[in-house]
């Protein structure tokens, strides 16, 4: 079976969006008045909370993505007994996973507490909603999560991706009942465990419809369970790294700084992520095509597909890095008021992390469609190291700068380039000056294009909404024009637009505008 990958890409991608506008617009107001009925400090013990069940997810981090990864070659030649053994592999080591996330969680109760620092809501016991969170967590793997891998290998996530949205409708639509009226957190954090079940529940139902021919059953042959064994212990040991880079500040900035220091810094962050999942369903839609060419297509093509890609996502990037320039500080005005804002000096550092996240995730999409696991499965952990490290030396002294900033510093200096000589040295080799001249390029104009967005927006005063509209105009009409103004006679240009083209099936005849001559 040879994936129909474009098609699923943007079937996926189409999915995801709207998926990723509802997860953010949602959640958006759910915040709002959380903050407005409730107190921003509900806000910093959701976080905490989310940070630190994301930590104990490390006992799945490696499973999922080997698990996927091992069916690409059985999809792609219709082994379907081969599948099904995989599936009954991938629901053991599942129902294992949510026991070992129920027991460390437990282990970790008593020292909740000291995690906080602060006061905390006086009606509330830490104990009790951090339990609640722990059981949403553990059984969403002993609930058909298993089957989640067979639309993530057929590239058909666009299904998922509408269970979601009809679970999540009826969830916020309880909560929010349960804010305005009840004002009980703990029924909040209830609804949130039985709308998991049900969303499992029927992931799982519609799964077996559509794939009737797979079913948990079978054994695989000792020596390829010992090469899928060792696929997770590599993505363990570097994904490891990856969620202690990503949630350990929030650890950090609650036990040094406070909830309502947390809560402040999370309104930002809450934006930021937003984007990151808009762009992440990208990156996401294609992984599956990816390791599906990596099995069927020549190197030399794949290269060409990455080159093309990445010229496509920069550019994107670039305008989501201006668009937080100009942006957020209109907008924060808007949402929380001015005594819930920081300084425009974090918003610069918010779009540094912004491009600097972006870009090593691009890299990571390529090294997991490669199966390059073993070979860099110590990358993100020193990266780790090195940013919880920073985290603690500058939190006292620069607080949310030091923290920010380490987290930036550590992706500089060793997690980009480290990853980017790994993948260039073992899938494309002798690529990587060229591909570095793309990055260089990419990124000078986008810091270009970030100073022309900062002085503009400076000088423009307005009422708030109306600053918030010019503001966004003026961030996305300056990057791309001067992407455009630059970047037309690149190589990478033509075929973009083409491969835009055959994505959105001709609709904008972009090749045709751009391209009369």
């Amino acid at each position: 079976m040879k994936i129909e990958r474009t098609k699923n890409a943007t079937r996926n991608i189409a999915a995801g969006l709207a998926l990723k506008v509802y997860q953010m617009v949602v959640p958006f107001l759910m915040r709002t008045v959380m903050i407005h009925m409730m107190g921003v400090e509900y806000l910093g013990l959701n976080s905490l909370f989310n940070s630190i069940l994301h930590i104990l997810n490390l006992a799945e981090l490696g499973v999922g993505a080997a698990m996927v990864f091992s069916m690409y070659k059985p999809i792609a030649e219709d082994d379907t007994p081969r599948i099904c053994a995989l599936m009954a592999l991938y629901r053991r080591y599942y129902r294992l996973i949510g026991f070992v996330i129920g027991a460390a969680g437990l282990i970790l109760l008593p020292f909740i507490p000291k995690l906080i620092s602060g006061d905390i809501p006086p009606e509330l016991n830490v104990y009790w909603l951090y339990l609640l969170n722990l059981g949403t967590t553990v059984l969403s793997y002993w609930l058909f999560a298993y089957r989640n891998c067979l639309l993530q290998a057929h590239q058909r996530q666009d299904i998922a991706s509408k269970i979601t949205i009809l679970v999540t409708t009826f969830q916020f639509a309880l909560q929010l009942l349960v804010i305005v009226y009840l004002k009980n957190y703990y029924c909040y954090t209830i609804i949130a465990l039985a709308c998991t079940a049900v969303n499992n529940i029927l992931t799982g139902m519609i799964t077996q419809r559509k794939y009737p021919q797979y079913r948990p059953k079978g054994k695989l042959a000792r020596d390829e369970v010992r090469v899928i064994n060792g696929k997770i212990r590599d993505l363990f040991a570097g994904k490891i790294g990856s969620v202690v880079l990503q949630y350990a500040d929030t650890i950090v900035i609650s036990a040094f700084l406070g909830l309502t220091a947390l809560a402040v810094y999370q309104n930002y962050f809450f934006v930021l992520t937003s984007v990151i999942a808009i762009v992440e369903i990208l990156l996401s839609s294609i992984t599956a095509g990816l390791g599906n060419s990596f099995v069927t297509e020549a190197k030399e093509k794949n290269y060409r597909d990455m080159l093309k890609f990445s010229f496509l996502f920069l550019w994107l990037t670039g305008v989501c890095t201006c668009c937080f320039l100009g942006m957020y500080q209109p907008f924060m005005r808007l949402w929380v008021g001015e005594e819930l804002m920081l300084g425009f000096g974090m918003v610069i550092c918010y779009a540094v992390y912004f491009f600097t996240y972006t870009l090593n995730r691009l890299a990571s999409i390529y090294k997991d469609a490669a199966g390059l696991w073993h070979q860099d499965r110590y990358r993100a952990l020193v990266t780790a190291t090195v940013n919880l490290t920073l985290n603690l030396l500058t939190v006292r002294t620069l607080g949310l700068y030091g923290v920010l900033l380490s987290t930036v510093f550590s992706m500089v200096v060793v997690g980009i380039p480290w990853q980017l000589q790994n993948l260039f040295a073992l899938v494309f080799p002798g690529k990587l000056k060229g591909y570095c001249r793309l990055l260089g390029k990419m990124l000078f104009l986008t810091v270009l294009a970030g100073a022309v967005v900062c002085l503009l927006c400076g000088v423009i005063s307005l009422s708030p909404w109306v600053q918030l509209l010019v503001c966004a105009a003026v961030s996305v009409i300056v990057p791309n024009v001067l992407f455009l103004l630059t970047l037309h006679r690149h190589a990478q240009f033509r075929p973009s637009v083409q491969f835009i083209d055959r994505l959105t099936k001709g609709r904008l005849k972009l090749e045709k505008r751009l391209f009369r001559g």
